[in-house]
């Protein structure tokens, strides 16, 4: 490849993001995985709300509605531990 054509392609080039250290990418993924767990528990919480509510005191809408607010506590307590693993994996790291 001539080298007029490799600075032309290098010069295209863009860099869409840029992390400044391990620990700047280990903080944006405990933010990230925060954000999607609470955005579940939340939705899993609204969903047994509307199952309970909606149920008319049928025992098996009930049930679901339990098995809801159950999923939605798990999801919010993982998202209350994200920066725990985070923090297990920056020593594991070294960052």
């Amino acid at each position: 490849m001539p080298a007029a054509c490799a600075q032309t392609l290098h010069a295209t080039t863009r860099v869409l993001a840029l992390a400044g250290s391990v620990d700047e990418v280990l903080t944006n993924i405990r933010n990230w995985v925060m954000g999607i767990l609470a955005g579940l528990a939340t939705v899993f919480l609204s969903i047994g709300g509307v199952r309970y509510v909606m149920g008319g005191g049928d025992p098996g809408e009930i049930e679901k509605a339990k098995t809801a607010f159950k999923a939605a506590g798990i999801g919010y307590a993982l998202a209350a531990l994200a920066p725990l693993v985070v923090t297990v994996l920056k020593g594991i790291v070294g960052a």
